[in-house]
């Protein structure tokens, strides 16, 4: 989750912007940058590693504009080097960016015809020579921002300064959060109230399509249509020693609406976005092409993206691969094979079975390769490897984005898996990782179906007992939609394979239950259609998670049909994740529970 910076101040910001940096560090970043307005044209400090390296350039060189944009950056497209790092810069704008421009190939290739020259590796610098190139044309600074929006294609947030406007600040939100704060004379911007916290706690958070224009006098949102929209100013009650709710009921809303910048971090340590391969940023410590099984172990939800990696590793690596909780692999004293690969996921790198059966792998010589969220972990630190997600702080007990983030993870590894054991062509290779590298953009059209989840969610919360259905990877899927309305709304829930349900569970079914069937239009839909049809047949009150498609080719009535985003059928579970974790979260509220710290629940499970 890289920071946003920007201030309209009445005095020099660029200390200012640093400082407010900093309060944004837990997210983690490798490189960092500010850019002020200097008189009549923008200049800018940009150093590699972190913010004191910044801060000893700006020691050496100072800033004295009184408006200024500043950023820390994930590398995403290029390595972290100083000419990758933000702001970036062409004729008459400077810009900071968190996301991914999913089209700046084509861009970049229209814009070099039309004169542009590029001088560095990132999608970034594709926004600032689009935005010059319509000033150039004699647009104004907000008209030409106006004109490039709605030709970025992916999930992003944006912040502009302008050459000859020391009075004018542009932010944009699609799909990554940004915060405006209102200051005596003063205006803000930022990736969230943490940054702003010295400044002001006057704030209004841009939702989804939005784009603002500040001066020093306020702020006037625009809504994706143009049009002039008022966005609620709230007292932040965040500061620098504390993760804020934003504008968010809870901190699991939050963390749902985090996932499209998330997963898009994530996904961009472990690509190339350039050439569309996976680059992994560790070199491993064995060849995929030895390794005869793979072992995967986790506890919960974390079991649940190790489930899904099972179809991934399997139908593109073509390895066998064991999914166990951790609980029980420890105590079963599994027969393993020396040399073979052991996978551990774990949000918090502290779960105790987990940790347990990391030491018996070890014992038995396997390679060990963990992905967890936080790094410094013991999980982190015993194994032999290290996938780090890049998920930020998860608050919520009840795990969203670090289950998504783990499943970009282990989509990539399943990828080079492939790739290295010769089951993935060049093509086949280029096509998945354009297919992950949709992802945040589908993720964020996913989050605007809330408002009909939540009105769903009324009903469910009158239920005593609902089932999941999906097959292949939506059957763990469904595990996890049935395993997220158990703990926070506490719903009975059971999820199942679809193939499954004439085996005992279709027993229950009657007028009363509600069947939640997670089925994108894919190779198995039909014979999901065709156990939907069972359900319809007794009663039940079929819930359709499924795409387009699917919602046309489905031959049975449904309660309610909500219809995703066309997408790579493999990755569905990325997706599907929102409207699963929303449901379960807008139950859990019509029925008044604690969201966050569900009963008898804790985030991190240190004992057994």
């Amino acid at each position: 989750m890289c920071g946003i910076v920007g201030i309209l101040g009445r005095g020099p910001v660029a200390d200012q912007i640093v400082d407010s940096l900093k309060r944004l560090e837990y997210r983690g970043y490798d490189s960092a940058g500010v850019a002020t307005l200097e008189g009549a044209h923008i200049d800018r400090r940009r150093a590699e590693g972190k913010l004191k390296n910044l801060e000893a350039k700006l020691g050496k060189s100072p800033l004295a504009g009184h408006i200024g944009i500043g950023h820390t950056r994930w590398a995403t497209h290029g390595k972290p080097t100083e000419a990758n790092a933000h702001p970036h810069a062409a004729e008459g704008v400077a810009v900071v960016h968190n996301g991914i421009i999913e089209n700046f190939r084509e861009l970049r290739l229209e814009l070099e015809k039309s004169g542009a020259k590029f001088a560095s590796e990132t999608d970034t610098e594709v926004v600032a020579h689009l935005v010059s190139f319509y000033l150039q044309k004699g647009a104004s600074p907000v008209d030409a921002v106006k004109q490039a929006l709605p030709r970025l294609r992916g999930a992003f947030a944006l912040a502009f300064v302008f050459k000859d406007h020391d009075n004018l600040m542009i932010g944009a939100r699609k799909g990554s959060p940004l915060a405006v704060g209102y200051g005596d004379g003063e205006m803000y911007l930022g990736s969230d109230a943490i940054a702003l916290a010295p400044f002001t706690d006057n704030i209004s958070y841009l939702e989804d399509g939005d784009w603002v224009v500040l001066t020093r006098k306020g702020a006037e949102i625009h809504d994706e249509q143009g049009a002039v929209v008022k966005r609620d100013v709230m007292k932040s009650g965040a500061s620098s020693f504390m993760v804020d709710k934003a504008n968010y009921r809870h901190f699991m809303a939050k963390e749902i609406h985090e996932q499209p910048e998330v997963v898009g971090h994530t996904l961009t340590r472990y690509v190339d976005m350039a050439t569309e391969r996976v680059a992994l940023p560790m070199k491993l410590p064995f060849d995929f092409k030895d390794i005869q099984r793979i072992s995967i172990t986790a506890c919960g939800t974390a079991s649940y993206a190790g489930f899904v990696a099972k179809y991934w590793f399997e139908r593109f690596a073509r390895v066998p691969v064991e999914v166990d909780v951790a609980s029980e692999f420890r105590y079963r004293e599994a027969p393993v094979r020396k040399g073979d690969l052991a996978i551990f996921i774990s949000q918090s790198g502290e779960t105790a079975d987990t940790l347990a059966a990391l030491r018996y792998a070890k014992e038995q010589g396997m390679h060990t390769l963990a992905v967890v969220n936080v790094t410094t972990s013991t999980i982190a630190r015993e194994s032999e490897t290290v996938m780090p997600t890049l998920a930020g702080p998860e608050i919520g007990v009840a795990s969203t984005k670090a289950f998504t983030c783990q499943l970009m993870a282990l989509a990539t590894l399943a990828i080079a898996a492939g790739k290295a054991r010769g089951e993935l062509s060049d093509a086949d290779e280029a096509r998945l990782v354009h297919g992950l590298v949709k992802i945040p953009r589908l993720m964020t059209d996913a989050l605007t179906h809330e408002a009909a989840i939540e009105k769903l969610a009324r009903d469910i919360a009158k239920s005593k007992d609902v089932l999941y259905l999906g097959r292949g990877t939506s059957y763990p899927l469904a595990l996890e939609g049935a395993l997220k309305l158990k703990e926070i709304s506490y719903i009975h829930a059971e999820g199942y394979a679809a193939g499954e349900l004439k085996h005992g569970p279709i027993a229950l079914i009657d007028e009363t239950m509600p069947v939640v069937v997670i089925a994108p239009y894919d190779r198995v839909f039909e014979k999901t259609v065709s156990n939907m049809q069972e359900v319809a047949a007794r009663g039940g009150n079929i819930i359709l998670m499924t795409d387009a498609k699917g919602a046309e080719e489905a031959t049975v009535d449904s309660m309610v049909t909500i219809v995703m985003p066309d997408m790579d059928a493999a990755f569905t579970p990325l997706v599907y994740a929102i409207p699963v974790q929303l449901l379960a979260y807008h139950t859990a509220v019509v029925m008044g529970t604690d969201v966050d710290q569900p009963r008898n629940l804790a985030k991190s499970v240190t004992v057994e």
